[in-house]
């Protein structure tokens, strides 16, 4: 039994992204138990084989092994042509259909449509996964005008999250983006942004905390924007 067919068993029976370090954990967790479960045998006095040597072979299964793997059956399927592969994203590896095969998979969803950020939106949210974890009033430094509207659009998009509070006056709310944005963008970390290193150490124009940032624009007290373009 290959490490790589065990590894896409794992892979297609888990609910959830596994990360190679957890799938190399998984599989020395196997033989470890087998092992167990023959070193019980002898001391009750029953005849207990040795383990296979494949098996045996598995007890020092390292994250490096894995990736290997995941590498060979990816490549795998390329050359047979196959509609899916395994990516890796912020929490692990999860199999996913190419994106070849997108507009047929998505009759499966009728009711679900793509949704589109504006333009402000979509500036508040690169300001937020460029210099995570951030305030919203260096948010609002940034782009010169107010950003509560915005940001209240990402949280309800899942798309950012509040991940705790700064150690300022008053201890304003930090905003950070969630595994969601990681898996719709398919990057796995903030590093896998484009001009990430050069972006993120820009300085940025420093909040004024006692002067209120000017109004969002597109948004007022008395009405609410288009959804189609939040």
């Amino acid at each position: 039994m290959q490490l790589s067919a065990i590894v896409e068993a794992l892979l297609i029976a888990s609910d959830e992204p596994l990360a190679t370090s957890e799938i190399a954990r998984l599989v020395r967790a196997r033989v470890a138990e087998a092992e167990d479960v023959r070193a019980r045998d002898q001391e009750e006095g029953r005849e207990s084989p040795a383990l296979p040597d494949w098996l045996s072979s598995l007890a020092a299964t390292s994250s490096e092994q894995v990736a290997e793997a995941i590498s060979q059956l990816n490549e795998s399927y390329a050359q047979t042509g196959r509609a899916f592969a395994f990516m890796e994203r912020a929490k692990g590896w999860k199999l996913h259909t190419r994106i070849a095969y997108a507009e047929f998979v998505r009759q499966l969803f009728p009711g679900r449509k793509p949704e589109r950020l504006s333009g402000p939106a979509m500036e508040t949210l690169a300001i937020i996964a460029y210099r995570q974890p951030i305030t919203k009033s260096a948010i609002e430094a940034v782009r010169g005008v107010a950003c509560d509207g915005m940001i209240q659009k990402l949280l309800d998009r899942d798309l950012v999250k509040i991940g705790g509070r700064a150690d300022l006056p008053g201890r304003p709310l930090l905003y950070e983006t969630t595994d969601l944005f990681f898996e719709h963008f398919g990057i796995r970390s903030v590093d896998d942004l484009p001009n990430a290193s050069e972006l993120r150490k820009v300085k940025l124009p420093e909040p004024d905390e006692a002067k209120p940032a000017p109004a969002e624009e597109q948004l007022s007290l008395g009405t609410s924007p288009d959804p189609a373009e939040a």
